[in-house]
């Protein structure tokens, strides 16, 4: 079997899991003040999936004359079953990173069914490199800071991971790419995609207060049955539904940051009571967000 060299050449915190054969996980915490620069040896038979939680992070290739930057909420995947990509992170201060490296071998295990849906899975792409990034969405954003954040015996902790990385996998590829664009005639059209994203940038800005889905379609210029049609196939979930999960999403952030009260955190969400807000948060997560706090503190 191909092996991944795990070599740690920075003083960050990094945490290294060989979850199962052919999966390994690496996530790396930089709490200092500093920059910190992460290498590993990467052979050309491993995928790579990298998620910016927090901060930002600066990929580097061919001895640092090419890279990409990845921002907050943002991912990068790499494939390349033709060349090397060793892992070459710089990770400024304050900022975490998580990085999935699994086999060709056996991502293809995993979705030997769904070859035709995943571009890079084709016969006539799979010996091609492809290189993607998108935006997190906020489903993911949780199961990527549950992956960081879990209170779990750790002969369980393996075990944990995998449901974990199986569920991170399932919603990276559920919706979105090309595949998704070339049988919906309606995400061809280039405006009709930039109006879409205007409409999740106004339920965002105004998400304690969010417009009706009419209002919502008037101020994007598309008719009712295009907005959730379009934002169904972008998004992969209904508007209300999106928001619900992006709110209980910024509420999770504002209750680890230890500076909020739950109802404060309830009403920066757009819950003008603290029991409503305690039940969606329990609705989201199966737990309150006063117990959410305490397992964070212990």
């Amino acid at each position: 079997m191909p092996k991944i060299d795990l070599k740690n050449n920075a003083e960050s915190p990094i945490i290294k899991n060989e979850v199962e054969d052919g999966i390994h996980l690496l996530k790396s915490l930089n709490e200092s003040n500093d920059i910190q620069t992460i290498t590993h040896d990467i052979d050309s038979s491993y995928i790579q999936f990298h998620f910016c939680l927090k901060g930002s992070s600066k990929f580097l290739f061919n001895n640092g004359n090419y890279s990409f930057d990845i921002a907050d909420d943002n991912s990068l995947l790499l494939y390349n079953p033709q060349t090397d990509l060793p892992l070459n992170l710089d990770l400024p201060s304050k900022s975490w990173v998580i990085s999935l490296f699994i086999s060709i071998k056996k991502f293809h295990s995993l979705f030997s069914q769904e070859a035709d849906f995943i571009h890079f899975l084709t016969n006539d792409n799979r010996d091609k490199k492809y290189y993607d990034t998108k935006v997190t969405s906020p489903a993911l954003s949780v199961v990527l800071n549950q992956m960081i954040n879990f209170n779990i015996n750790s002969s369980l902790e393996k075990l944990y991971l995998k449901g974990k990385i199986y569920e991170l996998l399932s919603l990276y590829f559920n919706h979105g790419g090309e595949a998704d664009i070339e049988q919906c005639p309606f995400l061809v059209d280039e405006q009709n995609v930039l109006k879409i994203r205007k409409a999740k940038d106004i339920i965002i800005a105004n998400m304690t207060e969010p417009p009706s889905l009419q209002d919502l379609a008037n101020d994007v210029d598309l008719n009712l049955k295009k907005l959730k049609t379009g934002f169904k196939q972008i998004y992969g979930d209904t508007v209300y539904s999106f928001l619900f999960d992006y709110k209980m999403e910024v509420a999770r952030k504002l209750l680890e940051t230890n500076k909020f009260n739950v109802n404060e955190v309830g009403l920066k969400v757009g819950y003008s009571t603290s029991s409503h807000f305690i039940a969606a948060f329990k609705k989201k997560y199966g737990t309150t967000p006063k117990k959410y706090v305490l397992a964070l503190q212990s």
